[in-house]
Parts: structure tokens; sequence; C-alpha cells
């Protein structure tokens, strides 16, 4: 009989084993299964993660494109205003020379005595003949000067922009 109490608590004993060992695999599965979860969670914040990053990505792309295409737009109009502002000055420049030219002639007219006597024959044109000098030299000087000033009204042409810009 001492054999067969031994025998059931050796039994009881190896059930109480089985007992842990089964709460410690359903443990080790809820663990495994918890980690799963959990390694999935994060693969999936990762990815968000890295979906938001190639959104990102896109949209600064495309801004960079429309501030290059804003750049190329504003390098053209400042192409356009620098060949303006180029034929600008040469136009100041003709103009000035022009005026400073003018500006002589009223001042050798405003120095020549309107009394003078007429020195060419009565004309049509005789009412400004004051305005002519009665020398020789400074019919010369007026007429060698008019003839200076024909390129004036000749429009400027791209070369002659040309050559004032450098």
């Amino acid at each position: 009989m001492a054999s067969s109490s031994g025998n059931s608590t050796l039994q009881s004993s190896g059930s109480e084993e089985d007992m842990l060992l089964m709460m410690m695999d359903e443990r080790k599965k809820k663990r495994k299964q918890s980690n799963r979860e959990s390694a999935r969670r994060s693969r999936m914040r990762k990815q968000n993660h890295m979906d938001d990053l190639m959104s990102e990505v896109c949209k600064l792309g495309k801004e960079k494109s429309e501030i290059l295409k804003g750049i190329d737009i504003t390098t053209q109009q400042y192409l356009c205003v620098e060949s303006q502002n180029s034929i600008l000055r040469a136009q100041l420049e003709e103009l000035s020379q022009r005026l400073q030219s003018l500006n002589h002639i009223v001042h050798l007219i405003n120095t020549t005595p309107p009394n003078l006597p007429y020195h060419h024959q009565h004309t049509q044109t005789q009412q400004y003949d004051y305005l002519l000098p009665p020398t020789p030299a400074a019919e010369n000087f007026f007429s060698n000067n008019m003839n200076m000033f024909n390129h004036i009204n000749q429009p400027i042409s791209a070369a002659d922009i040309y050559q004032w810009v450098n």
C-alpha cells in the first residue's frame, strides 16, 4: 500500500508540473503573440512615417520646381529690362548731345545782334535773315554744323546701341 500512496504523490506532482509547463507555454504563447502584434504596429508606424516622408519629398519637389520656374521667369524679365535700360541710356545720351548742340546754337543766335545788315538778297525768308551772322566764316560754321546734325534724325540701330553700351 505504501507503494500506491507513493505512486499517487508522484502522479500529483507530475500533474502539477504539467500544469506549470502548460501555464508557462501559455504565457510564452501570449508573449509571442503580444510581441508579434507590437512588431506589426511598429512596422505600420514605420510604413506610415515613410509614406509621410515620401509625400513631403514630392511636395518639396513640386515647390522646388515652381521656385526654379519663377527664377527663370524673373531672369528673363531682368534681361528684358536690362536691354530696355541700355536702349534708354543710349537714347538719353543722344538726346543729351542734341540738347547740348541746340543750346549751343541758341546761344550763338542770342549773342548775334539782330540789327546786323542783311547779307543776302531779298528773299521770302528775309524776316529770318537777322539770325545768320554776316561773316562767311559764321555761315560756314552753321552749314557745316547743320550737316553734322543730319544723322540725328535717323533711327537708332542695334549696332549704335551696342557701341554705346560697351
